[in-house]
């Protein structure tokens, strides 16, 4: 008898989920700062698969908020939140969102395999394809009134105010709406700036954006359509890369190139340059390779998929470019192998302790390629003069339980118009609010 492929694919699943292949040798503290612990690459047929079943929250449940902060939820009952934008007058947009139908990115027995793995993680469920407003109308912390700001959207992550124009970034395009100060909805239809790569693989879908001062040009990144270019380097153009849009002109051109899965953007408040978060390849063990945040230089090269950290060979990678691997710059700072470092954001407030003022909130969706498991945390970086100065921090912590399950999974990070660190948590369907202890 010829099993039956549900029966394959379960079996398949089992050896995955079972993997132990390359487990993690170094504590996960070697991966973290400006010079990290890059040990030599433990390429394995299969990947190590240790996944957190997504759980949710009890009631009365909340994370574990560091000495001097607190933590409350800020809105609940939501659907996958993902990515936030705070508006000038307070009103939190919220991206609820997972990823498109991507047909070709799940073709195979390890596709396939892969789709449920992200599903038992939490994600893979049909999209809400709308972006939410909260408002706070009383100031106690609590989001009281809800509303259905944008729908009918195509897997949005990054929004950008500029003027009265509010730019959101579909998996596949730039559009426009325009925006009135403490409207609690937007009817008309938005209209197209810029296409963005997607198509039936969009193995990375979020596309973030983030306007440049003067609001005339619009950062936006893009994922790769790969782990290492598998599916062919011409699956890549316009992909592992910030792309520099005219939203005037509706043209874009490549601002920085060799970002793997660049997530989360923002203007450090010192220098004024431009930071990014990105996670970096797979299948090299647990202890490769680093997840980083950058400040971002124009017409520079970043490695994917050619090398990792700056110059570091990718041997999988072929046919290799000696050429682009010399020019292949280093990171600023390391973030862990394997965190899903998404979201970052700068403080600029005033209410949290002073420490925290100028350095940086980075959102660890957590690993499932790696044992132990690592991230399902916010951390912070302290800044001196604009450049990390000193280890990372934990902010917020306990989204694993003690049996290894997911009670949520910190995406998006934003400071709200009072200053409190706001953080999105797409397993646990909530917001949660950070705060000073009182």
């Amino acid at each position: 008898m010829i099993p039956r492929p549900s029966v394959v694919l379960f079996a398949f699943s089992a050896v995955y989920l079972s993997a132990c292949s390359s487990n993690a040798t170094l504590p996960a503290t070697a991966g973290f700062g400006p010079t990290p612990t890059l040990p030599a690459p433990k390429e394995s047929r299969l990947p190590t698969v240790n996944t957190a079943p997504a759980k949710g929250w009890s009631d009365g449940q909340k994370p574990i908020a560091a000495t001097g902060l607190s933590v409350n939820a800020f809105a609940t009952d939501l659907d996958h939140p993902r990515w936030l934008y705070v508006l000038p007058n307070g009103d939190v947009l919220v991206a609820e969102t997972d990823a498109p139908p991507k047909p070709d990115d799940a073709k195979g027995i390890k596709g396939r395999v892969m789709k449920r793995i992200m599903k038992h993680a939490g994600s893979g469920l049909p999209s809400a394809n709308r972006i939410t407003l909260l408002r706070d109308t009383d100031g106690d912390g609590v989001a009281e009134t809800r509303t259905i700001f944008i729908k009918g959207l195509n897997s949005p992550f990054g929004m950008a105010l500029v003027g009265n124009t509010l730019y959101v970034a579909n998996t596949d395009s730039i559009q426009r709406f325009p925006y009135k100060d403490g409207e609690s909805e937007i009817s008309e239809s938005g209209e197209k700036v810029v296409d963005l790569p997607a198509g039936a693989i969009n193995h990375h879908w979020t596309k973030n954006v983030v306007a440049s001062a003067d609001g005339s040009h619009l950062y936006v990144t893009v994922g790769s359509n790969s782990n290492i270019a598998e599916n062919g380097i011409a699956q890549e153009e316009g992909r592992a890369a910030i792309l520099d849009v005219d939203p005037k002109a509706g043209q874009s051109q490549l601002f920085a190139s060799g970002l793997r899965n660049p997530n989360g953007m923002a203007w450090q408040p010192q220098s004024g340059a431009l930071w990014i978060a990105v996670n970096e390849r797979d299948e090299l063990g647990g202890d490769l390779v680093p997840d980083y945040m950058t400040s971002v230089k124009e017409g520079a090269f970043y490695g994917w998929p050619y090398s990792y950290y700056g110059q570091h060979v990718d041997e999988r990678v072929q046919p290799q470019r000696p050429d682009l691997v010399k020019t292949a710059i280093v990171p600023d700072y390391a973030l862990g192998s394997h965190t899903a470092s998404l979201g970052l954001v700068f403080y600029t407030g005033t209410t949290l302790p002073a420490h925290y003022q100028g350095g940086a909130f980075i959102g660890q969706h957590g690993s499932w390629n790696r044992r132990p498991a690592v991230g399902y945390k916010v951390i912070f970086v302290p800044f001196v003069h604009g450049q990390p100065n000193g280890g990372p921090e934990d902010v917020l912590t306990g989204f694993l339980d003690r049996d290894g399950n997911a009670r949520g999974r910190p995406v998006g990070v934003a400071i709200s118009k009072t200053g409190d660190l706001l953080v999105a948590d797409d397993v646990g369907n909530r917001i949660w609010r950070v705060t000073a202890a009182r």
